[in-house]
């Protein structure tokens, strides 16, 4: 990988000079033109986001170096079938568009704490506040930029600390400056030029295999199934079918950092479209990224590590003068991922541990100055946390922070869905899921990764379904407190803001019927291979 700097051209240089000044112009734009609501633009752009902001910036914070990195590694080992982790969300981002986000939106909240604090009050947003703050510090900010800085040593031959500390600071200057409004902004060209410069990789790599047909004749025929026997031992049909559902629902309908920009939509029309884009974007990821590990299969068979395939296909397909754009692309994801982390960190931080607890009559300056300290506090826990991971030998990134993502996710899934679904859910059962339930939760995948290894221990079942079995214990436990509790204290409606929930506009169900028939029709067309 570390060639790419000795064929680096003038051309190159521009290419990334030229980058950098464009992002500063469009963060500069987007921080400090029509400051009105300063803290409102600093952590939900003054709810001033359209569907294309919110889709692309959605987008922006999911795709990360290491869905790079791992989505080519798998479509090399695979093929297609890890699509199913970015094409089934489809379902989960319409229980978001159209169950979640209309109630987030008429309680009037800035986080996902608050919202379940109006609801059974200050125990619950307390437990879930820390909670989403360790979670949006561990499997967001360190491991996304652990991704950038691992990349980022490799390209360039720099120390991790040095990588990381410049990556941290150049993202972490958007989230200060302007917070969400300029974030979204700078995502929108971001994910632009990720897509452009994409598309040049993977035609570049069709043209030498000699085709689509080529390629579907030079690989095995299970490469183009999404959906694998039971007997598979990677991607089995029932582990995707019933456990990744569990991990989608936190991911897309609870996450801080994912919702945050529907939060900061002009209306709920315009978050619902842009929770709609994003799934249509998702429908990139097969030929965008996971069709480079394919062709890679093809071109350079037998790699040491799978890892390697999206770098291999860069440095030996861009002919000089274009390996500028992969740093830039490079960077341009790891901003995307970081900033958006930073400024879901800065603002459950700020509204719901500054302000509820510490400084309840803070006013608009205090507000926004504790936003961006905390940002500052955020980008140095995350180098010194990325530093640790770095100490640890034998790391394989993506699988580890897929389990983690498994074990963290079935407390916040049981609660959200209850909560939303089953009004007799009471206060008791909600704090001891996020509480007890997560204990559990870790315990179980603490032990599955390190004390009984699964790799050397042959009794664990497939890490989506100990994911799934954990959900499923824990929503049986919640059910049962709620209905045998004595003197429950449930959720009432006066609780929230009093506003009527909306309800999704014509416009809305016809992008999402649209959607549903060419997520159908994919899955029909890619089975039978």
């Amino acid at each position: 990988m570390g060639n790419i700097v000795d064929r680096l051209t003038i051309l190159d240089y521009v290419i990334v000079v030229a980058y950098l000044v464009i992002l500063m112009v469009i963060g500069y734009r987007a921080s400090f033109s029509k400051k009105k609501g300063a803290d409102e633009s600093l952590f939900l752009a003054n709810k001033s986001l359209g569907w294309p902001s919110i889709g692309f910036n959605m987008w922006g914070t999911n795709v990360g170096p290491s869905m790079l990195l791992a989505f080519a590694s798998i479509g090399y080992s695979t093929g297609i079938v890890a699509v199913n982790f970015d094409w089934y969300a489809f379902v989960f981002l319409f229980l978001l568009a159209i169950v979640f986000a209309p109630k987030y939106l008429a309680a009037k909240v800035s986080t996902m704490p608050e919202f379940m604090g109006k609801r059974y009050g200050d125990s619950t947003q307390n437990i879930l506040a820390w909670y989403a703050l360790i979670k949006i510090l561990i499997s967001w900010l360190s491991l996304g930029l652990f991704a950038g800085g691992f990349l980022v040593r490799q390209i360039l031959g720099i120390p991790m600390w040095q990588s990381v500390t410049v990556l941290v600071a150049f993202a972490g200057l958007f989230t200060f400056a302007g917070g969400l409004k300029a974030i979204a902004r700078v995502n929108v060209f971001q994910m632009i030029l990720l897509i452009v410069v994409s598309v040049v990789l993977t035609v570049l790599g069709l043209q030498k295999v000699g085709g689509i047909t080529a390629l579907y004749e030079q690989t095995p025929r299970h490469f183009w199934n999404l959906i694998q026997p039971a007997s598979d031992p990677q991607y089995p049909w029932y582990a995707i079918l019933l456990g990744y559902p569990v991990a989608a629902i936190a991911f897309f309908c609870t996450d801080q950092a994912m919702v945050q920009s529907v939060l900061g939509a002009k209306n709920l029309e315009q978050g619902q479209l842009g929770v709609n884009f994003i799934a249509w974007l998702k429908i990139l990821s097969l030929p965008l990224f996971i069709l480079t590990g394919i062709l890679c299969y093809v071109l350079y068979p037998g790699l040491n590590d799978p890892n390697e395939a999206y770098m291999t296909m860069v440095t030996n397909l861009f002919p000089p003068g274009m390996n500028g754009l992969v740093i830039v692309v490079l960077v341009a994801v790891l901003v995307g991922t970081i900033g958006s982390s930073l400024n879901s960190l800065s603002t459950v931080f700020t509204m719901d541990v500054y302000v509820k607890k510490i400084n309840p009559g803070a006013t608009n300056r205090e507000i926004v100055r504790m936003g961006r300290i905390s940002v500052v506090a955020g980008c140095v826990l995350a180098v010194i946390v990325v530093l640790a991971i770095d100490n640890i030998k034998g790391l394989n990134l993506f699988d580890v922070f897929q389990s983690i993502l498994g074990f963290i996710a079935p407390p916040l899934s049981v609660v959200f869905l209850l909560t939303v679904f089953w009004k007799r859910t009471t206060r008791t059962a909600v704090n001891f899921t996020l509480s007890i339930g997560s204990v559990l939760s870790l315990g179980v995948g603490i032990a599955y990764l390190w004390i009984f290894p699964s790799d050397q221990y042959t009794f664990w079942p497939h890490y989506l379904m100990v994911s799934f079995y954990t959900f499923a214990g824990l929503s049986v436990i919640a059910v049962a407190i709620s209905l045998f509790e004595s003197n429950p204290h449930v959720y009432e409606k006066d609780l929230t803001s009093g506003v009527k929930v909306e309800k999704p506009s014509l416009k809305v169900w016809i992008a999402w019927a649209a959607l549903a028939v060419v997520m159908v029709s994919l899955y029909l067309f890619f089975n039978g291979h």
